[in-house]
């Protein structure tokens, strides 16, 4: 069985569970990168005029910055970003529109300050087309994924 943990992390706290749990499971990463990064003041979602609220209202696509080499050598996709209006960043959207996740387990894992998983996999599940199961699980800390896992 080949992994990769993919993760989208705006202020770090995905970033660092996504790398501890790879590193335990022994699968390759990836970091889910826009295009045009962002700033904190991007994802300063106080603002009313910042990036992130911006795009959100429009529904604008984030383009991604490249694609995973050999996507299709994986046969189990861990997920990982943190929750931006009650369900994924626009970016993961693009991530998963670029790859083809037809035959692939995706476990989707989320990180949020206080909100829950939201809609996500239920969005998720829809830009996965094929893939063979899709589940997802709020995080605070890598042992929440060891758990749910089994590692």
């Amino acid at each position: 069985m080949s992994a990769l943990v993919a993760y989208f992390s705006a202020e770090g706290n995905t970033k660092k569970i996504a790398e501890e749990f790879a590193k335990d499971i022994g699968a390759d990463i990836y970091e889910i990168v826009p295009e045009i990064p962002y700033s904190m003041a991007d994802i300063n979602w106080k603002n009313p005029l910042s990036r992130c609220n911006k795009e959100w209202i429009t529904k604008k696509e984030v383009p991604v910055s490249g694609i995973v080499e050999g996507f299709n050598d994986y046969d189990t996709v861990y997920l990982g970003f943190p929750v931006w209006y009650n369900c994924q960043p626009l970016v993961i959207d693009s991530f998963c529109k670029k790859h083809d996740f037809r035959g692939k387990k995706v476990h989707v894992f989320a990180t949020a300050g206080g909100s829950t998983i939201g809609s996500s996999e239920k969005k998720i599940k829809s830009l996965v087309k094929g893939a063979i199961s899709v589940d997802s699980i709020l995080v605070r800390s890598v042992s929440d994924l060891k758990n749910r896992y089994s590692i």
